[in-house]
């Protein structure tokens, strides 16, 4: 690994390698022919012909001159450029200033930052046959400015024309359901499609994220029944599966309450529902509840009836 990093650094420096020759060039020859053309500056008795050689050394000089400017240039610091030899590349030039030959090198700049690309909002028919429109957001940059400049035209727009393209197609193939639930999947998967096919373009895709999903209006009335529906279905059976354990905690009480408990718990229910005397209170009682107190009542009547029909049988057997 150590290996590849110092490769890469070597191969770095060696495309960065960009000497002042050009600057050195121009300034050296601007120098020389101002020194001859002080050299050979008329003097009295000089014949005119000379005059000749010291106004051509003093244009040559200055030609040089005007050239130096034009063998500078300067890239921002997050800017990266190449240089073109004859239309052929030459090499990388980073931040800073740089030098080329006028006429026979020219030079291409590259962003490196971090660029954001909107992704249009496209109209898409999904796999259940449901039109949704879509947008997305794509963040990239730029690693390698060789491959984004001489095997792209306009790497930015191609990048969100391919984008666009590959969200059409995920989306068209996945089903509204999945497209609400798991946006994030479908994002990185259009993310990792986008970056497969854009490798040779020197960019990093470095995220992908969908913005909005816009639904027809019939289609979000009737999610919003659909949402409806189903908060009631939870309603309805939290609800029931409190009745069924309210159920199980009576039937428990129930077993372990007597016939005389249960009776003192409905006295005390008809106490506490008794404080207001204008109303009138129909209390259904079970007969188990009673049916000790009933059959003692029954026992006590017949033993009555009995007595009294045996009084007049007595006074009788007495006269």
């Amino acid at each position: 690994m150590s290996g590849t990093v110092e490769a890469d650094a070597v191969r770095k420096d060696e495309e960065y390698s960009g000497s002042p020759a050009p600057f050195a060039f121009f300034l050296v020859l601007f120098l020389v022919f101002l020194a001859l053309a002080i050299l050979s500056f008329p003097y009295p008795g000089i014949e005119p012909q000379e005059y000749m050689l010291s106004v051509l050394f003093v244009i040559i000089a200055f030609v040089s001159l005007m050239f130096l400017p034009a063998t500078v240039a300067i890239n921002k610091e997050w800017e990266e450029a190449i240089v073109l030899r004859f239309g052929k590349f030459q090499r990388l030039v980073g931040a800073g200033f740089f030098f080329k030959w006028p006429f026979a090198e020219s030079f291409l700049k590259q962003d490196k930052r971090i660029i954001t690309l909107d992704v249009s909002r496209q109209e898409v028919m999904t796999k259940d046959n449901i039109s949704v429109s879509v947008d997305a957001v794509v963040f990239m940059k730029v690693v390698n400015t060789k491959d984004s400049l001489v095997n792209i035209q306009n790497v930015w727009n191609s990048v969100m024309k391919y984008a666009q393209t590959t969200m059409r197609d995920v989306v068209g193939n996945i089903e509204l359901d999945e497209l609400l639930a798991r946006r994030d999947e479908i994002a990185n998967k259009i993310e990792k499609i986008v970056e497969r096919e854009t490798q040779d373009w020197g960019v990093d895709i470095i995220s992908v994220n969908l913005q909005n999903v816009e639904l027809p209006v019939d289609m979000k009335r009737v999610i919003a029944r659909q949402a409806e529906a189903e908060r009631e279905k939870r309603a309805v059976i939290i609800k029931s599966e409190g009745e069924f354990t309210a159920a199980g905690n009576l039937e428990r009480a129930v077993k372990m309450m007597s016939n005389r408990a249960m009776y003192l718990r409905t006295l005390s229910s008809l106490e506490d529902i008794s404080f207001d005397q204008s109303n009138t209170i129909v209390f259904a009682i079970p007969m188990d509840m009673v049916k000790g107190e009933i059959l003692g009542l029954a026992a006590f009547a017949k033993a009555n009836i009995a007595a009294k029909a045996a009084q007049p049988k007595k006074r009788e057997v007495t006269k």
